[in-house]
């Protein structure tokens, strides 16, 4: 008799034989061992800290800053045995995904740097058990089923957590899930910016429900076109909403684009220093458009309380496959209080 394992994830399970994998949802009365008695009921799990068994223990759980229900996630996709189950669980995430309407897959829900089109999108609701704490609620959709089970994980773990907690997630926890040794680079800088976008999404939520003004870029006056760069007034304080497109710099638009979007910057200033290097051996994105040197100039909030090697790394990871076509990035990254 073939000899068959569970391997669950808190309402999702796979079957796998030596000869059969399949996908299923279990019944309300299945029991897995794997999962705490606090993880089988309906209700999402609070935001506690969750104690890691010794079989954990070559995975520094703590360091990643995990929220309960992302933790239990990561340890299920490391015990799958190999790697064409934990890419069928995505698929089976994928198909499980609640339904948005078209009025989520606006320019503004858009993730950047993705292969496939993402949007995601949340709004604060109140605490299952504490209504007077306010935790975040995503939802969301891609057209490419592999990104759409990433963008599953992620609504899944996230959700039903404080944007505080949301934004400590370290993004190596899809290394220790053992889930990006199936992803091109190209998947993984999509993650990448996935988990940023819904980092700042739930930021922004929170301002919206300490100020009760939402930060909104308007389009009424631009026909088409990508204007002088725009501000908007929100608490005093004026965000970057649009900038003027160069035609035949590709490099230049993106980085600019995906700044703006992302990290919403009080000013930023990006001088392209090219021509300094030309015919420099070694210079990336030289014979693509003649970009390859970039002087990075932005103010943004979203740098309060960063180290300079910290907001370095957070302009590295919502830049993703960009930062791979240039040669060099020059930043001076400030926070409106330095």
């Amino acid at each position: 008799m073939k000899r068959s394992t569970l391997v669950t994830i808190s309402g999702i399970a796979l079957a796998h034989q030596a000869s059969h994998i399949s996908a299923w949802s279990p019944t309300q009365s299945s029991a897995f061992t794997s999962i705490s008695s606090s993880h089988r009921s309906e209700k999402r799990p609070s935001c506690r800290p969750l104690a890691m068994s010794s079989t954990d223990k070559e995975i520094d759980m703590e360091s990643l800053h995990l929220t309960p229900e992302l933790e239990m996630m990561t340890k299920a996709f490391a015990r799958i045995p190999d790697e064409k189950t934990r890419h069928k669980q995505l698929l089976y995430m994928a198909s499980k995904l609640e339904e948005v309407g078209d009025d989520v897959r606006v320019p503004e829900n858009k993730v950047p740097g993705c292969l496939s089109t993402v949007h995601v999108d949340c709004v604060l609701v109140p605490k299952e058990d504490d209504e007077s704490e306010k935790v975040v609620k995503y939802f969301g959709d891609s057209d490419g089923l592999l990104t759409k089970g990433l963008l599953a994980l992620l609504i899944r773990g996230l959700s039903g957590c404080t944007p505080e907690q949301i934004s400590k997630v370290d993004p190596k926890f899809i290394q220790a899930a053992k889930i990006s040794q199936t992803l091109t680079p190209g998947r993984n800088n999509g993650f990448l910016n996935m988990l940023a976008v819904m980092k700042k999404k739930a930021v922004d939520a929170a301002d919206v429900g300490t100020n009760g003004d939402e930060i909104t870029a308007t389009n009424d006056d631009k026909n088409g076109d990508v204007s002088e760069a725009e501000t908007i007034d929100n608490t005093s304080r004026e965000i970057v909403t649009s900038f003027e497109e160069i035609e035949g710099k590709p490099m230049y638009n993106a980085i600019m684009s995906t700044l703006i979007t992302l990290l919403k910057p009080n000013s930023i200033s990006l001088v392209d220093n090219s021509h300094q290097h030309a015919g420099h051996g070694g210079a990336k994105g030289w014979e693509e458009s003649g970009e390859s040197h970039f002087q990075l100039e932005i103010v943004a909030e979203a740098f309060e309380g960063l180290s300079l090697v910290k907001r370095h790394q957070l302009i590295y990871m919502v830049l993703g496959e960009v930062m791979s076509k240039i040669h060099a990035l020059e930043i001076r990254a400030k926070s409106p209080s330095d």
